[in-house]
């Protein structure tokens, strides 16, 4: 074989992979430092506006997302399919009457479309 091709076998071998599709949540954590996820929990979600804060398209249903929840960043890997809305969480919890979410992400510039909402 020619040096070039060694090389460039030598390359494949060692360039990383795909990355996997939870792999863009596995540094998200509260803010207590906590991880917001365990590797299957966490969701591209759909997201909007309402007077009554922030809603996300979770368990095929906009459900109300506490505003503690929210992080305004940007994933980087995201695929931009939901416009940067991301869903970390679990089933309905009953002791909360409500589903527990642990973390939410939404875009920087919605930061303060969310402060404008009366």
């Amino acid at each position: 074989m020619s040096p070039k091709w060694l090389s460039f076998v030598g390359l494949l071998a060692i360039w990383p992979g795909p990355i996997k599709a939870h792999d863009i949540y596995k540094h998200l954590v509260n803010e207590m430092g906590d991880s917001c996820c365990d590797a299957t929990d966490c969701r591209p979600a759909p997201y909007r506006l309402r007077a009554t804060g922030v809603e996300m398209f979770i368990f095929e249903q906009w459900r109300a997302v506490p505003a503690d929840k929210i992080q305004y960043r940007v994933l980087r890997g995201d695929t931009g399919e939901t416009g940067g809305g991301h869903w970390c969480g679990a089933g309905y919890d009953p002791t909360l009457g409500t589903y527990a979410t642990r973390c939410a992400v939404l875009p920087p510039q919605s930061a303060a479309a969310v402060e404008a909402v009366p």
